[in-house]
């Protein structure tokens, strides 16, 4: 029987590790800039067009390549990074398996200009599909270049199935983040069809920080925290914010030896640190780096090299815990003191002489808490045989209660044949339920969840029939959006208009809203509106009616939180409107609003 096992041509060895290393055209950038680094660059320029499917360039003025380094270092594993087994148990740079070069040059067109500072001339290589198309010396600047063309080109399936131009350039976004907050030091920047995303000079990572993500909200610098602890086995450093920023989809990022990693079990040492001081459904915004013996981690998980091992992981996760509890109870409880102060109050020195007066005590002799003229004088207290005064009924308030404007409650009212006794006896408690009796017995409504039920529907409707309700501002209001959160907004820009937004691009990130929805003239402001919304579409298969569910629910959440008191009159009109909708029972998030209590359930089966 002849022999069957081959050894693999380097050409399909390089596609298949290209199947697991480049997985879209942010890895080629992820793998071009950790190289520069690498290098020692303090300047990195990474362009792209198309979202890099047809054009990405990385530029540095690191040490650069040499004649010969040059062609090797598109050979499968090679690297300058370690020689031999020990060197694993030591890694201080980002790559080191020696594959990147050589998978980017087996499924796109490459081309590298580098140059040694101590050489006269530099090196120019062109390769496509593996194949070296030229090698020869050429003149360019000191450090490196690669030229990446047409990624995928002869790979068919996988560049078919890139994803659209807008969310290929959020995840190089992401990617480009990640290296910026992980080196502070160094000045990158990113541009994309020509157009700037950042230019971001060398600064600490507080300011880092803020020039990535410092137009998700106002104020983003005040928001943060600074966290910090050194021990024999970690060293914490970073920022948390406050819990007053939690959002439902925060920014959060560890780095562990200044290396972008994803670590749910450090991610709950966090959310720990942070209990009870939440809101429900939100997450806290963290910037941490962990540093630990290199000899006491393992980078090399998985291909893309953001899942790591730590030996001492248990100890990390309480240290990380107790760090950022400290911190946070620094920010929230301890007062920072002001001696400087000139008006403080002057505390007075003992004196033997001044004597501090005692306290006295003034008893009203006269005052009988069972005298008859004591309780008719109390007018809070009311004759218990009167108690039906208490509670005026509708009919008794119906001529005296406001009506409100229908700017207060745009929904169009029929009367609910659903519960014919439901608008009849009805009265709000503890200004969050509406409590009124049906056939079947006593039904409790959540109010704010009704209110969102409600108008969710109300916009959902006017979507599918194409109307649109616009409220001009007297003062348009801006917003600003950070660069992957632009994308995301131009993408459902369509949306947003659709809905009653008026808005008009003013800048790169910036807009000016003109106009917005009737039914949120008396929300909060219309930026943080704005941004909410954005922030609830980041997954991207959200498309057509998933983005108009999310719109509009966001939208309602808004509105209904707006909705602070109702009358009675309100209510009976909160009551009509709910009972109409096709899913009277559920919130639009799934949360229930309706509990009806029976009979029994009131007084017992025994009653």
């Amino acid at each position: 029987m002849s022999d069957v096992i081959n050894v693999l041509p380097d050409s399909i060895a390089n596609q298949i590790a290209a199947g697991e290393v480049i997985q879209r055209p942010a890895s080629v950038v992820k793998e071009l800039v950790e190289n520069a680094i690498d290098a020692g660059a303090d300047k990195i320029s990474v362009s792209v067009k198309d979202s890099g499917s047809t054009f990405i360039k990385v530029s540095d003025n690191g040490k650069g390549m040499s004649h010969t380094d040059a062609r090797m270092a598109f050979e499968r594993h090679a690297t300058s990074k370690i020689r031999d087994t020990a060197d694993l148990f030591r890694l201080h740079t980002m790559g080191f398996r020696g594959e990147a070069l050589a998978s980017i040059a087996a499924v796109a067109a490459v081309e590298l200009h580098t140059r040694q500072a101590d050489a006269e001339f530099g090196t120019f290589i062109e390769i496509a599909a593996s194949n070296i198309v030229r090698h020869e010396p050429t003149a360019c600047a000191a450090g490196t270049t690669f030229v990446v063309k047409n990624l995928f080109f002869n790979v068919p399936a996988r560049r078919k199935f890139l994803k659209s131009p807008d969310n290929e350039l959020r995840h190089i976004i992401y990617e480009f983040q990640r290296i910026a907050l992980a080196n502070p030091q160094v000045e990158l920047s990113l541009y994309s069809n020509s157009g700037a995303v950042y230019e971001l000079q060398p600064s600490n990572l507080k300011q880092r920080i803020t020039a990535i993500f410092g137009k998700k909200t106002k104020n983003y610098a005040s928001q943060l925290i600074s966290v910090g602890t050194q021990t024999d086995i970690v060293k914490i450093s970073g920022f948390v914010g406050s819990p007053q920023s939690a959002v439902r989809n925060a920014t959060q990022f560890f780095f562990a030896n200044g290396r972008f990693m994803r670590h749910p079990y450090f991610n709950k040492a966090v959310q720990m640190a942070y209990d009870n001081m939440l809101q429900p459904n939100t997450q806290p915004i963290y910037f941490i780096n962990i540093e630990v013996n290199p000899a006491n981690i393992d980078v090399n998980v998985h291909p893309t090299k953001t899942e790591i091992k730590f030996e001492d992981e248990k100890e990390i996760f309480s240290i990380l815990m107790a760090c950022v509890k400290e911190s946070l109870g620094k920010f929230n409880f301890v007062p920072s003191l002001d001696f400087d102060t000139e008006s403080s109050i002057a505390i007075p020195a003992y004196s033997a002489d001044n004597r501090p007066d005692m306290p006295k005590m003034r008893l009203d002799s006269s005052y009988n808490p069972f005298a008859s003229q004591h309780r008719a004088a109390d007018n809070s207290r009311q004759s218990l045989s009167h108690w039906e005064t208490l509670y005026d009924s509708p009919q008794r308030t119906a001529s005296t209660s406001h009506t409100p404007a229908s700017a207060n409650i745009p929904i169009d009212i029929a009367a609910s044949d659903a519960e014919p006794t439901a608008a009849n006896n009805s009265f709000i408690y503890k200004d969050k339920y509406i409590v009124t009796s049906v056939k079947s017995g006593l039904m409790i409504i959540e109010r704010r969840l009704a209110l969102e039920r409600i108008m969710y529907e109300k916009i959902i409707l006017q979507l599918q029939q194409g109307q649109k309700a616009t409220q001009a501002l007297l003062f348009p209001d801006t917003v600003e959006f950070s660069a992957d959160e632009a994308i995301i907004f131009e993408k459902i820009l369509p949306d947003i208009e659709a809905i009653g937004f008026d808005v008009e691009n003013i800048s790169a990130n910036s807009y000016s809203i003109r106009g917005v929805p009737s039914v949120v003239t008396e929300t909060a402001t219309a930026d943080r509106l704005l941004k909410d919304i954005v922030a609830d579409v980041v997954d991207e298969s959200d498309v057509g009616r998933e983005i108009y569910e999310k719109i509009a629910l966001r939208t309602a959440k808004a509105y209904a939180k707006s909705m602070q008191n109702s009358n009675e009159y309100e209510t009976e009109y909160i009551i009509s409107s709910l009972l109409q909708c096709q899913t009277p029972n559920f919130s639009p998030d799934g949360s229930k609003i309706i509990v009806v209590l029976s009979d029994e359930d009131i007084w017992g089966s025994g009653s």
